[in-house]
């Protein structure tokens, strides 16, 4: 070959290698529902459930120790972390069962800023953040009253047109999933627009039997062969297949990947049966984290593990079934942690917080600094160099610092809250909660007894040392009358201020 054709080759590799290396890295980001802080092995030496492909991970990246939720309930964790806001600021509880998207037309979202500079972006799995159900449906069909809900039938909607306001209106290319589990409609949507028209009302007497507990589905029109045991397999393929679709595109790519499990309901595949010592509730767990490690599978397959952020987290702490698993199977879904889904107490809100980069991360590394779901924004913004304008993602905190390992404070407090009027409030390692306790969900007498916690003071606020109290067993507010003070002002202040971003407190 003449010279001109080996220096041709080797100038069109050093171009194909530096465009490689100039490429912004892929972001893949696993989204457990109701996975407690204690249900990833790795962080529970007690643990009954094995969960080898996430402890993998673990032992790749850095473990955030002390990693937590807007919320410790489903919608309001989700709104917080695809806009880098509190959700509080904007709204309590769940999207209910056809509900409407609780995000505002205006606002700049993760996915969005990613789109924006220059990503492919796809949301598979649950989204539970709402839609424009009212556009499709029809004006002549009345829903059913049923007790004090509205149930809506398969006539009530134009299943042919497209769904407004839902993953495609807020910054994704993508999306596939059934939207909620355990909400109708009970059917796969594809984009904005379902798959196959729901011809039926939903009937669990149609499905398998339930592994554990109840199925806890709201009636609603369903397609007639519906089975909610595929619900982990088809998305995790559906998750295989795109990935593996991204290895030759120039475009990063931004994966959201919102699993359903394991909340309820709890159906672990027969395969999957026996695999925990912590009943079904385990079996399921076993599940989810095989199915997270199919889609890390398919980083190494299709040869993007290098070039792939990865970030496996929670929505909220574990179900209240977590009581009864403590007492049958001596595994606390929470552990160490006092307190569970819907409540303020740390279990509610700490969830397990998994980082792994490739050449940013060290192997093995552990981090207790303070952080949130919240940052993730922040944190993708400074990688990519863009500008968050003053009315995004104002309570994210840039943790890039933490994740190349230094040790400098990100953030030092942190605002918890689960439902309207149902505030906590950290600071450096104080937290005041805003009532007589932490509780949401009902309180467990016997649990308490059992893991050494004293009666109820009855004092009107609780405050606690988490250096000296992890467990939060002892309320110090009335030792400490200023502190209380002057968290109280703490967060008045950033509930008054509208943000609590760095870069908007400048």
């Amino acid at each position: 070959m003449p010279q001109v054709g080996f220096t041709l080759i080797f100038l069109l590799s050093v171009s194909v290698l530096r465009a490689e290396s100039n490429r912004l890295p892929n972001i893949l980001i696993l989204y457990a529902d109701d996975f407690g802080f204690g249900d990833l092995g790795i962080q529970n030496p007690e643990s009954k459930i094995s969960t080898p492909q996430l402890d993998s991970l673990a032992r790749q990246g850095v473990r955030f120790t002390n990693g937590h939720t807007s919320a410790s309930v489903c919608t309001p964790s989700r709104y917080a972390l695809l806009t880098g806001r509190y959700h509080w600021r904007d709204f309590h509880g769940i999207v209910r069962s056809f509900g409407a998207s609780v995000f505002q037309p205006q606002r700049l979202e993760l996915p969005e800023m990613l789109r924006q500079s220059g990503y492919r972006t796809a949301c598979i799995g649950k989204w539970h953040l709402g839609w424009n159900w009212e556009a499709i449906r029809r004006p002549d069909v009345a829903p059913v009253a049923e007790g004090d809900r509205q149930v809506y039938g398969p006539d009530t909607f134009d299943w042919t047109r497209s769904i407004p306001d839902g993953p495609l209106a807020h910054g994704f290319d993508h999306y596939f999933g059934d939207s909620v589990i355990n909400f109708p409609p009970y059917c796969w949507i594809e984009d904005d627009h379902v798959v196959s028209p729901p011809d039926t009302m939903m009937d669990t007497a149609q499905w398998k039997p339930i592994k554990e507990g109840h199925w806890e589905c709201l009636p609603g029109p369903m397609v007639s062969d519906w089975d909610p045991y595929e619900n982990i397999p088809t998305t995790t393929q559906r998750g295989v297949d795109y990935i593996l679709a991204q290895h030759d595109s120039t475009a990063p790519f931004f994966l959201y990947f919102a699993l359903s499990s394991p909340h309820a309901p709890i159906i672990p595949n027969d395969k999957f049966d026996g695999t925990s010592q912590a009943g079904a509730y385990g079996d399921f767990v076993s599940e989810t984290d095989h199915a997270c490690g199919r889609l890390l599978q398919a980083l190494k397959d299709s040869g993007q593990v290098e070039n792939t952020i990865v970030v496996f987290s929670s929505d909220n702490g574990p179900e209240t079934y977590a009581y009864a698993r403590d007492q049958n199977f001596d595994h606390w879904s929470a552990e160490p942690w006092r307190g569970l889904k819907r409540d303020i107490y740390e279990g509610g809100h700490r969830v397990p917080f998994v980082v792994r980069w490739p050449g940013v991360t060290k192997s093995g590394t552990t981090s207790d600094a303070l952080i949130s779901q919240i940052d993730l924004m922040a944190t993708f913004a400074e990688l990519l160099d863009f500008e968050l304008p003053k009315d995004a993602a104002e309570d994210s905190h840039n943790l890039l610092p933490l994740l190349k390992g230094k040790t400098e404070i990100v953030r030092s407090s942190y605002v918890h809250c689960s439902y309207h009027k149902e505030y906590a409030i950290r600071h450096d390692n104080w937290l005041l909660i805003f009532g007589s306790d932490g509780y949401v969900s009902p309180r467990n007498v016997a649990w308490e007894a059992r893991r050494g916690y004293p009666a109820d003071d009855e004092c009107p606020v609780e405050l606690y040392n988490l250096t000296e109290d992890t467990a939060q067993r002892v309320n110090v507010a009335a030792q400490h009358p200023d502190k209380v003070v002057a968290l109280k002002a703490l967060l008045e202040k950033i509930q008054d201020e509208g943000h609590s971003a760095p870069r908007l407190s400048r």
